[in-house]
């Protein structure tokens, strides 16, 4: 059986520790003499509004120079770093600034780095077998060879986010969308699954110098882990990533479907690590949101715990895309405001694309497009406050809320990008959260 080489390093010193993962795995061996090679970061979320908590959400800006110094040593001087981040593919101005903050300008200046939105690029549709296709950026699909950058983190839809889940970072929005699909069986697992396959040769180094629990966002708890995963093998270097957060690969329904789909065991039986000890570093990050249901209501723990009656909030699911997904917190952040003592008149909020209402309750929100084009017309809707849009606009989030007798601060919303300054005091005057690993000196 071929063994694929999983390197884990402790983080100690800036390049050499980088240079130590990809060289002992043979990370570049198979990059071609004089390659054109894009580097995809995860930056999974960004706003000009604060400083927010950086670590283990974003790819440090540390190992990705380290990344850019190793590749000019061996001699390539076509580099581009590209990313799309999760917002209005309009917007120019906020990519721009989270590249100028993180250091891209001066990497380009210092190194001869190019750096790319690839909402500003163009795309190809590319067929992923089984009547899937999604449009990737050409940028990446073009190179010679990929350095695939993401964050050691577990994840509230797909358990972790590795390697594979960064990919999805270059596709373009109504891809992104379609791999929340409600199909029960092509659903986001089993896109997520196939990210990786069409992808050019392709060296994984898993930035680990901070770690997220119940990411991918700001409101995750962030760690301090000094460690980095490297591999020439996408799936072997997220199967080792996955144990190294505490979770068994067999049970990431994406990397189980990934290891079937190329023939693979995922017991990592048919995979070397070499460095670290897996076994003896390995730390359960947890991934997922409790939720309480009874007769005064279903509901996140957190509210449950602060008394909250009369509200109905259920799980999200795997089809709530990335667009609803940057408000869900919002909304619950803005409904514990709210709450003044007195139970709500019996209020369920539907997200997603497959949720049903529940009979019996007396207003039902229905947040985003795919909701309202569901259950617009359900007989057990008593009063429908739907929010349209796709993303669905703050301004009519309230509308609805205040409709169904929860009057949240229109404040909240429309200060909406500030909210992860809060997030981001739970970590003040902690020496190990090192904003300085994030710029370019």
């Amino acid at each position: 059986m071929k063994k694929h080489l999983v390197s884990i390093v402790r983080y100690e010193k800036p390049y050499e520790s980088v240079r130590k993962a990809v060289l002992s795995c043979g990370g570049l061996e198979r990059m071609p003499a004089g390659a054109r090679v894009f580097i995809k970061p995860n930056i999974v979320f960004w706003t000009k509004a604060c400083t927010f908590p950086k670590w283990g959400v974003i790819t440090t800006s540390r190992v990705i120079e380290d990344m850019v110094i190793l590749l000019k040593e061996h001699g390539i001087d076509d580099i581009t770093i590209g990313e799309g981040i999760v917002r209005d593919a309009r917007d120019r101005e906020t990519p721009a600034h989270a590249f100028k903050t993180l250091g891209y300008e001066t990497l380009g200046k210092r190194y001869g780095v190019k750096y790319i939105n690839i909402m500003e690029r163009p795309f190809e549709k590319v067929d992923l077998g089984d009547g899937i296709s999604l449009n990737f950026n050409r940028d990446i699909l073009h190179s010679d060879f990929v350095v695939n950058l993401p964050v050691l983190k577990s994840h509230n839809q797909t358990v972790v986010s590795l390697g594979i889940k960064n990919l999805k970072g270059t596709i373009d929005i109504a891809s992104r969308k379609k791999c929340h699909s409600a199909d029960p069986t092509k659903d986001l697992h089993f896109h997520v699954a196939r990210l990786a396959d069409k992808m050019p040769p392709m060296l994984t180094l898993i930035d680990g110098i901070y770690s997220l629990e119940r990411g991918p966002g700001f409101d995750g708890k962030k760690r301090r882990s000094n460690l980095l995963v490297a591999s020439a093998d996408f799936l072997s270097a997220d199967l080792v990533g996955a144990r190294l957060l505490g979770h068994d690969p067999a049970q990431v329904a994406h990397l189980a479907l990934a290891a079937q789909n190329h023939n693979r065991p995922v017991d990592l039986s048919d995979v070397t690590v070499i460095g670290e000890d897996l076994e003896a570093i390995s730390s359960y990050h947890e991934y997922d949101f409790e939720y309480s249901s009874g007769e005064t209501g279903e509901m996140p723990l957190p509210l449950a715990r602060q008394g909250i009656e009369g509200l109905f909030y259920r799980k999200f699911d795997d089809t709530m895309c990335t667009y609803c997904s940057a408000l869900n917190g919002l909304i619950l952040t803005a409904i514990r405001s709210a709450w003044k003592g007195e139970p709500f008149d019996r209020v369920e909020v539907l997200t997603g694309k497959k949720m049903r209402p529940t009979p019996g309750m007396k207003a039902t929100v229905l947040v985003g497009q795919c909701m309202y084009k569901l259950n617009r017309d359900h007989p057990h809707i008593q009063k429908a406050l739907p929010v349209k849009g796709c993303p669905p606009e703050p301004q009519e989030l309230v509308r609805a809320l205040h409709e169904a007798g929860i009057e949240v601060d229109p404040v909240l919303f429309e200060q909406a990008e500030a909210l992860p300054g809060f997030f981001m005091a739970r970590y003040e005057g902690k020496p190990e959260f090192d904003e300085s690993f994030f710029r370019v000196e």
